[in-house]
């Protein structure tokens, strides 16, 4: 109670302030086209960081340390390369949605997505928001959303790109990017290949990262024919295909092996007449994995899941400031695997958005949505979010909103332990954020507080049987930071630095202790120099401890990383360029889950062309 008291006195001091927001009339996007329109329109009240191509080319491909470096989310890996998940938010795994192109893409079977099973390389742009998303975008959204979007420009060019780096324990990563634009096509290609044997020594004598090694490929892409002015037609595809051997903690252990592919289709056709924009897509989604719990055996469990997604948006501006939005959506998910029979679900949802610039200052969203199927009963959503400037200097940002997330295929269908009668977890949750910007300065600061009831847990029955249940309260409250800053010192010198930190408590209502594996602090930033052809930089991340059992009888100390890099520009228009990195750079020994080490100091060098 007295969490809630201090959480609601900030909010009536800071509204107490003047106020201000960022823009006034609605804007639509015209030379670049982004399926995931949303994010931009309807995105007020909310911090929405989108990280830069030379960002992503800085980083390697997996999407973990891309996310780790640049964004306040916290990652838990079993050791380099291998399972993935995140903590956004204070929030658990499947409590994050990924959004690919405007389609929630989380698995159907566990409800989350293993980052280190996305390659960055595949996508125009990749952006982070903080933040309930439900209404928009459905389950998952609770702690926040992964955006990986591929867009499409009819501007004329053509250009090719190709980066090719290789780095310690044998590490491959290439990625080729082809655009070619007219005034009626365009066409975007990615592929990606990222490999390495991950055969890392451990600290203190401890072994060696034994049956590490992994590879994934990926290709992208994007095609567009605008038939005129008013209509444009779009299709999107993406294919993974990755292999990993999953380490071991002790050389005794059975080496595994577990191959995961999926198979992502989008076409859509926008089409404008009068005030009205109207967006039909339709997507088709495959997930697929095998698990083979003996690597020299042709043995292997499964799981396959088909998701067919009709979609209708309608669009109208009732004014230059008032902009109204329908969406109508189908999906048709059918599953099957080792532990489920096979089964199959149908949900039907409609949302209504409203988005008004009151006036040059002020502006503000509201947005409802109702869900529909014979598997669960769906609450009724909603989100505020409001914008004011007060000056050039100071905005401040509101966001309220309910969420959910539904219970899954394995919560449902699991083999002898499912339950068909779960609820969808929900959430309520509301936020404040303030915006300070003097020139090429700025600093965000934002308090979140978030109440999430009907948490799905496994836990055993009087059988001693696991099966799901809605289990659990959890209050999470924090605070998110972030800064920005770049200087023209001289002629070809730039000094750029970005960081970010968060401070999260997650506790669990019957207990009052912190989730496991949820730090209370988390701080990372980037510093860059541009001397000329030359650009130095340095890259940290610090994570606080962590509790690894649900009584805090254990626990993983806190750790600083610092990453270093060079790169230099080969030409004066910087389309070909040589760089190295070293990553941890002092050695730091640290584990982010139990019994799973991360490599020490390791190297790369790449070489990146523009032609």
């Amino acid at each position: 109670m007295k969490k809630k008291l201090l959480f609601i006195l900030v909010a009536l001091g800071l509204f107490g302030s003047k106020l201000f927001s960022q823009s006034g009339e609605i804007t639509v996007l015209d030379t670049v086209m982004l399926s995931d329109e949303k994010l931009v329109k309807f995105s007020t009240g909310q911090h929405v960081a989108r990280l830069s191509d030379s960002l992503l080319r800085f980083n390697n491909p997996l999407l973990t340390e891309v996310l780790n470096f640049n964004t306040p989310i916290y990652f838990k890996e079993n050791g380099l390369g291998m399972v993935s998940s995140p903590s956004f938010r204070g929030t658990s795994a499947s409590q994050t949605a990924v959004i690919w192109n405007g389609i929630n893409i989380n698995s159907q079977f566990n409800g989350q997505i293993d980052f280190n099973t996305v390659n960055s390389g595949a996508y125009d742009q990749i952006a982070v928001r903080g933040g309930g998303g439900s209404v928009v975008y459905g389950t998952g959204a609770i702690g926040g959303s992964i955006h990986l979007n591929n867009t499409l420009s009819f501007k004329k060019q053509q250009d090719h790109r190709l980066l090719l780096r290789y780095g310690s324990f044998n590490t491959l990563d290439a990625r080729y990017n082809f655009k070619t634009a007219r005034k009626k096509w365009s066409l975007n290609l990615a592929v990606s290949r990222n490999s390495s044997d991950n055969d890392y020594d451990y600290p203190n004598d401890r072994g060696k990262n034994l049956n590490g090694a992994f590879y994934n490929n990926s290709a992208n892409i994007a095609l567009g024919h605008r038939f005129n002015a008013q209509n444009t037609i779009k299709l999107i595809s993406e294919l993974y295909d990755g292999e990993r051997h999953f380490s071991l903690i002790r050389p005794s252990e059975n080496r595994t092996k577990y191959i995961d592919r999926s198979y992502r289709n989008l076409l859509e056709w926008n089409s404008e007449f009068s005030n009205f924009t109207q967006i039909t897509r339709f997507a088709f989604i495959q997930e697929e994995y095998q698990y083979y719990g003996n690597i020299e055996s042709d043995n292997f469990t499964f799981g396959k899941a088909h998701s067919y997604i009709g979609k209708y948006d309608l669009a109208y501006e009732a004014s230059k400031d008032i902009l109204l939005n329908a969406v109508i959506q189908n999906t048709y998910t059918k599953g099957e695997g080792s532990s489920i029979a096979e089964n199959d679900r149908n949900i039907f949802s409609a949302a209504i958005l409203m988005k008004h610039a009151l006036t040059d200052k002020f502006q503000y969203e509201m947005g409802l949505r109702k869900e529909a199927t014979d598997n669960y009963d769906s609450p009724l959503l909603y989100s505020l979010g409001a914008n004011y400037e007060f000056s050039d200097f100071y905005s401040l940002q509101f966001n309220a909103s309910r969420n959910f997330r539904i219970p899954t295929y394995n919560d449902l269908y699991w083999a002898s332990s499912g339950n068909p009668e779960l609820k969808p977890e929900t959430s309520d949750q509301a936020e404040i954020g303030n915006i300070f910007s003097i020139a090429t300065f700025e600093w965000g600061l934002t308090f979140f507080y978030n109440q999430i009831e009907n948490m799905i847990r496994w836990v055993p029955g009087a059988d001693g049987v696991w099966r799901p249940g809605n289990e659990d309260k959890v209050e999470v409250y924090g605070i998110e930071s972030y800064i920005s800053w770049q200087k023209k010192l001289v002629k070809d010198q730039i000094l750029s630095a970005s960081v970010n930190y968060a401070y999260n408590v997650s506790e669990n209502d019957k207990s009052n202790r912190q989730l496991i594996y949820v730090p209370f602090h988390k701080l990372n930033g980037n510093i860059t120099y541009q001397i000329s052809r030359f650009t130095p930089s340095i890259q940290f991340l610090y994570n606080g401890k962590v509790f690894t059992r649900t009584d805090h009888s254990d626990q993983l100390d806190g750790y600083f990383l610092t990453n270093l890099g060079l790169s230099y520009a080969m030409d004066k228009q910087r389309n070909w360029q040589l760089g190295g990195k070293v990553n941890n750079l002092f050695n730091k020994e640290y584990q982010n889950v139990e019994n799973r080490w991360m490599p020490g100091v390791n190297f790369n060098i790449y070489l990146n062309f523009k032609f």
